[in-house]
This record gives C-alpha cells, sequence and structure tokens, in this order.
C-alpha cells in the first residue's frame, strides 16, 4: 500500500493548522472528503482547503471507496458515535484526545477497532515533541538516576479562534481537564513507562470559561512506583508555557516551550549544566500521521494507540472526580488489549 486515502471527520482548526499539512506531507497519500453536519460549513471548509468531496452524511463518506481511514476532531462527545461508525465500515481512525466522555465508550471504540481488524490511534501528538522525546531518551539512559519526582505544566492562553465550546459547552466535555491534563497523563505515562496510581487534583475558574466549566486545573499524581508527579494546565495563562522537570539520584531534567518556539531542554547534575536545543525534525502532525499510517501497513505503532487514549482518560476523569469531591482518587487501569 502506499499511502493512505483519508476523510476528514469534523472541519475543525486542528485539521487544518496539523492534520490537513500532516496527510499532504506523506508519499502517496490523498484528502478525499471532510464530514460537517452543516452542508454550507462542510462545502466552504472543502473548497477552502482543496478537498474533493464534501459530506454532511457519515455514512455517504464512509461508504466511499476511496477513504482507508479517517481523522476524527469532532467535538468530544461525538467521539465514539464516529469512531464505531468507522471501524464498522472498515475504515481505519486516527482520533482526538480525550477518545470519550466515559470509560465504557472509549473501551468500546478500543474493542470495535480491535474486532474490525483497524488501527486506531489517538492523536497525543505531544509523543513527537523533540523535548519529550529527549527526555524519555534520558530517562532509558539512565543519566538522571532513580527517578524522584516529576513536574509537568500546560499553562498558555487559549487563543481567541477556540473560544468556543472548549469553555462554555459541559455536553461536549469542555474544560482544561478533558483538554489539558489528558496530554500531561499522556506524557507522564510516556516519559516515565510508569502508571499513574492515584490523583489529587483541585480546578478553578479565572473567568475565561462560563460557569460549570475549569479553565485551570492543578493536582498531584502518585505514580504505581512511588514516584509523585505535579501537574498544572490552564487556558488562561497569557505569559505562560508548555514544559515539564524529572529530578533524579543523578541529575535532574528541565523543559520549557513557548508557543511559536522550539523547546530547549537542560540537564542539571553536581557541577555541570548542558544545554540540549530540541528542535523536532519535523512537525509533530506528521509524525504522528507518518506513524499512523505506518500502523496501517504492519510496520510499528500509532504514536499513541487506543489503548493509551483509555489510559490518559481514565486519569483525567479521576482527576475531576478528584476535585469535585476534595479527596484522593483511586486510579484503576482499564483493562488493555491490543487493538489490532
Amino acid at each position: 500500500m502506499t499511502g493512505l486515502g483519508w476523510g476528514l471527520i469534523g472541519a475543525s482548526d486542528i485539521a487544518t493548522t496539523s492534520i490537513i499539512p500532516a496527510i499532504r506531507a506523506q508519499a502517496g497519500s490523498r484528502l478525499m472528503a471532510v464530514h460537517s453536519r452543516s452542508q454550507g460549513h462542510g462545502a466552504g471548509y472543502a473548497r477552502k482547503w482543496d478537498i474533493p468531496y464534501a459530506y454532511n452524511d457519515l455514512d455517504a463518506l464512509l461508504s466511499d471507496n476511496l477513504i482507508d481511514a479517517v481523522y476524527v476532531s469532532t467535538t468530544n462527545e461525538r467521539h465514539h458515535e464516529a469512531t464505531i461508525a468507522a471501524a464498522s465500515a472498515g475504515k481505519h481512525v486516527l482520533c482526538e484526545k480525550p477518545l470519550a466522555l466515559n470509560l465504557d465508550d472509549a473501551t468500546s471504540m478500543v474493542e470495535t477497532c480491535r474486532e474490525a481488524g483497524v488501527v486506531l490511534g489517538t492523536n497525543h501528538g505531544r509523543r513527537n515533541d523533540a523535548s519529550v522525546r529527549a527526555a524519555q531518551e534520558l530517562v532509558r539512559s539512565g543519566r538522571l538516576g532513580t527517578l524522584l519526582s516529576a513536574r509537568t505544566s500546560n499553562c498558555t492562553e487559549l487563543p481567541e479562534r477556540l473560544r468556543g465550546w472548549r469553555l462554555t459547552d459541559v455536553s461536549a466535555g469542555a474544560g482544561a481537564v478533558l483538554d489539558l491534563a489528558v496530554h500531561e497523563a499522556d506524557t507522564l505515562r510516556f516519559v516515565l513507562a510508569d502508571e499513574p496510581g492515584e490523583v489529587t487534583a483541585f480546578t478553578g475558574s479565572h473567568g475565561l470559561s462560563s460557569a460549570g466549566v475549569e479553565d485551570s486545573v492543578m493536582g498531584l499524581l502518585k505514580m504505581e512506583s512511588g514516584l509523585l508527579a505535579s501537574f498544572a494546565c490552564s487556558f488562561a495563562t497569557p505569559c505562560g508555557e508548555v514544559g515539564f522537570e524529572l529530578h533524579g539520584s543523578k541529575a535532574s531534567l528541565f523543559a520549557r516551550r513557548r508557543l511559536g518556539q522550539d523547546p530547549i531542554v537542560w540537564v542539571r547534575s553536581p557541577g555541570d549544566e548542558e544545554v540540549i536545543r530540541a528542535a523536532s525534525a519535523e512537525p509533530i502532525g506528521h509524525a504522528t500521521v507518518r506513524a499512523f499510517e505506518a500502523a496501517v501497513r504492519g510496520e510499528g505503532s500509532p504514536t499513541a494507540s487506543g489503548e493509551d487514549g483509555l489510559r490518559s482518560l481514565a486519569v483525567a476523569l479521576g482527576v475531576a472526580e478528584s476535585a469535585v469531591s476534595g479527596r484522593a482518587v483511586s486510579l484503576n487501569p482499564p483493562e488493555m488489549s491490543s487493538c489490532r
């Protein structure tokens, strides 16, 4: 198979900025169609981005024999329905995070894809960030020694163009927990090769979001190894950044990135400090789509699998539960199975 025929389920901003360029960067891949519930919006989106077909009927898109895979970037509450329909039609699925709004739906997505023999990937593209990859390699190499603690942050200001349902619509899965904390959970799992076992968290609103929707969340994870990892996420931090710290018995690692800038990683050990400018070889979306297409060919796995998306969702739901209850919440990992 040389390249894939792709359909977009959701005429979204993330599709525009990341996934459309990524698909078109793959040798032989074709972007064939877009689905939007609004025929006018879908048709206009297709014209603007030179997509041959626009559908407002999902079954019509999924019946198109030119489409091998779909990218699902609807609002969160519609991920489940779209993924189940796509898998049932024999289409491979790259789905935005969070996979769903509850574990039952996410589990059924993983199981349906496995039973249909299609690849399910979760768009946790931050795994392809150069600083995250560098951190993972340094942990694996043992350079940091025995890991003692970790701290991760995703505190920036939500761009004006995205200030819609993410700040207002509870039924769609709005808020910083499902949009941001789910990424931090996945990043920690990926870098540390460790699973979150317990969480304590607090949420807040600083005037950016509607009543009942958090625009900030902070918390503490106790990993299964016993390591403690704190996290902070916010939609309402104009001068913030994305970054993390890892502290070990031999050295500490610091990574920082502001929007639009390459990340900088540095390792501090007694009497020494090394700076690593972690410039990515390609945009993270390109790497994500490339790995997904390879997985469809039977060459490796997606950057993040459906099971990875299920795990990160379980952590995010635990964060939300702790914030409401005011108590620590035990995280029982969902039963895992291969999606292929």
